[in-house]
């Protein structure tokens, strides 16, 4: 299943969920580009939310104002649904509109080849980006090891090139995998400092002495966080 958190209220560009992308709610663009993968269900904090998605033939679950992220979100959403404990569970941000296939299965897949390993709580991406993209710390980047398991991400420029110029990083993608049980499991540690300080609901995995496994794609799609992202997001429709 694919569960897509929205939040109305976002801090950097309040409603954009609901915001027009070629004729339909942002939300509900992501939502299509998904469904053809996995039943897809929105977990939203917003009555407004709700009305829309159900207005273009897609289902929503209505969840608590106090929500600490969109992890804590799609739990409480799964609960709801009464998914089973090996159920398979995909988030993908309600911000991704352009979001293409071939990177949710691979989504799916890394998250199904890891199933058994409990050392691995969620499974995520990234692609590679130039020195220049990587500078945006609305970009988030990841350093792995040689496994792909992740060491750090930030919204700094990591890893820090002391001896000479680097010029690919590794830009995380807002995707990841669970198993009910392993989502269960993330959402009843205690979130730490490092989660606090970047604002990267990821890092408590981390905190917590856990892993996430991270798969390399290819991909074009980029989330909106800013008005100068959404304008591009328009641009890149009409075109």
């Amino acid at each position: 299943m694919i569960i897509i958190p929205a939040r109305l209220a976002s801090s950097r560009l309040p409603n954009k969920v609901l915001a027009d992308i070629g004729g339909l709610p942002m939300v509900v663009k992501t939502a299509k580009a998904v469904e053809e993968i996995d039943s897809v269900v929105i977990a939203t904090d917003s009555q407004e939310v709700v009305d829309a998605v159900k207005n273009h033939g897609l289902e929503a679950v209505l969840t608590s104002e106090s929500c600490k992220s969109g992890t804590d979100r799609i739990y409480e959403a799964a609960q709801k649904l009464q998914l089973n404990d090996d159920e398979i569970i995909i988030n993908v941000q309600a911000d991704e509109p352009f979001i293409e296939q071939d990177v949710v299965q691979q989504m799916v897949d890394i998250t199904k080849e890891n199933v058994e390993n409990f050392d691995v709580i969620a499974t995520s991406c990234y692609k590679i980006i130039d020195a220049h993209t990587a500078q945006n710390p609305n970009i988030v980047k990841v350093v792995t090891n040689l496994g792909g398991r992740a060491l750090y991400f930030s919204r700094s420029l990591v890893p820090y090139c002391r001896n000479q110029e680097l010029n690919e990083y590794k830009a995380h993608l807002g995707l990841y995998g669970f198993t009910m049980k392993k989502l269960e499991a993330f959402c009843s540690m205690d979130a730490g400092v490092l989660e606090d300080i970047e604002k990267l609901e990821q890092l408590r995995i981390l905190d917590n002495g856990y892993q996430i496994a991270l798969a390399e794609v290819e991909s074009s799609s980029f989330g909106i966080d800013t008005k100068e992202d959404l304008d591009r997001a328009l641009r890149k429709h009409i075109l």
